[in-house]
């Protein structure tokens, strides 16, 4: 009698405990929406961010800016998702059958009630990620003619004002500052502040350098920051900071990193410098070495002024010689010309005639008395000889014979 008692209250507490638990009676099932959303937080709270490593396939880049694959191994397969928004933190989309490692947390879609995995950061085997990245920007660049090697602008060689692109409180603004007032304390330095690493960088950069392009009241601008990681220095391997320096009105000079550290906004730059030091350098000539070069510019402007002064002298004599010889050339030709022409007009002259025994007969008047009928019978008249005048009367006048 005790043990049917017993059962009966077993049966009864197992019926309100199937009332009391959703999904543990028919009349209790849950929806399926509810038991996928209850399965995300689940598996969400379970698992915190983990690395995982696989072969990417199936890589779809959605026209919403998503991307999904899948990472598998030899014995399974998880679908990944990176959302549009996560993507900046990853230098390149990765390539079919790429291995990588990725940053995500577990959860469940719970629209289709599929795991998957939310990536937030992803690294490829060696450096295949960034190489692309950079690849794909140099390929860019390139064709858009920002890499070539004429577009690239002399350094001004004594500039009064620098602007220095970087951030304000790192060590590559207090370098460049103290190798540019050893070198030549006259010079400016304007700092333009901007994020230099981490989230915004590129963005942060590509102001400063539009602020440093509508002030126009730079010489030249030293653009970058000290040492650090790869991550640290990807800010400039940015295709925006690259084209941003590309379009600066101003000579740049990219000083990032260290000596080995070579980035997308060193090709583009107008100059390259090794290290933040080093750019202050190849701007800011020492002031000694001004002094020597003017001393040597004053030295060479004497010399070249002597030598111009006796150039001109020895021009001024030769000139002289030339002209007096070319003078006395013309007053001989000019001489010689006279007397012949005085040689043919005294040949033509009447004088000439006279000379050789002839006299001219004129009238009282003057008049040339030239034939018979001139000469009246007692007329009188004078004839001209060779050495006087001599007066005369006509007589008869007969033909010649």
């Amino acid at each position: 009698m005790t043990r049917r008692r017993n059962v009966a209250h077993d049966a009864g507490t197992l019926e309100l405990f199937e009332d009391a638990v959703p999904g543990a009676s028919p009349a209790s099932a849950i929806p399926v929406s509810l038991l996928t959303q209850t399965a995300r937080e689940v598996l969400e709270g379970a698992f915190v961010p983990i690395w995982v490593r696989g072969e990417v396939t199936d890589f779809k880049a959605h026209r919403n800016g998503h991307w999904y694959f899948c990472l598998r191994d030899d014995a399974a397969q998880l679908r990944c998702v990176v959302w549009a928004r996560d993507q900046r933190r990853i230098p390149a989309a990765p390539d079919e059958g790429m291995q990588v490692t990725a940053l995500g947390q577990l959860t469940v879609y719970a629209a289709r009630g599929e795991m998957q995995l939310t990536v937030k950061a992803m690294e490829a085997e060696g450096d295949g990620l960034w190489r692309k990245a950079v690849e794909r920007t140099l390929a860019a660049l390139e064709r858009d003619g920002l890499l070539a090697a004429e577009r690239k602008r002399p350094l001004p060689r004594h500039p009064r004002r620098i602007a220095i692109v970087t951030s304000p409180s790192g060590a590559a603004v207090r370098d460049i500052i103290a190798v540019a007032r050893r070198r030549s304390p006259g010079v400016e330095i304007v700092v333009v502040a901007a994020k230099v690493q981490g989230d915004g960088a590129p963005e942060e950069i590509c102001l400063a350098l539009d602020r440093v392009a509508r002030w126009r009241d730079a010489d030249v601008v030293i653009v970058g920051r000290g040492g650090g990681g790869r991550e640290d220095l990807w800010a400039f391997n940015d295709e925006r900071v690259a084209r941003a320096v590309a379009a600066c009105p101003v000579p740049v000079v990219s000083a990032v990193g260290h000596e080995v550290d070579v980035t997308v906004c060193d090709l583009v730059a107008d100059a390259r410098a090794a290290t933040p030091s080093a750019a202050a350098e190849a701007c800011v000539p020492l002031r000694d070495a001004v002094a020597g070069e003017l001393r040597a510019l004053a030295d060479a402007m004497r010399a070249g002024m002597r030598w111009r002064t006796d150039d001109a002298r020895q021009r001024l004599r030769l000139a002289a010689r030339d002209a007096t010889r070319l003078a006395e050339r013309l007053a001989e030709r000019r001489r010689a010309g006279l007397e012949h022409a005085a040689a043919r007009l005294h040949a033509l002259s009447p004088l000439a005639t006279l000379d050789r025994g002839y006299a001219i007969a004129r009238d009282a008047s003057g008049r040339t008395l030239g034939r018979r009928a001139d000469f009246a019978p007692g007329g009188a008249f004078t004839l001209r000889v060779r050495d006087g005048i001599v007066d005369a009367v006509a007589g008869a006048a007969r033909p010649a014979e």
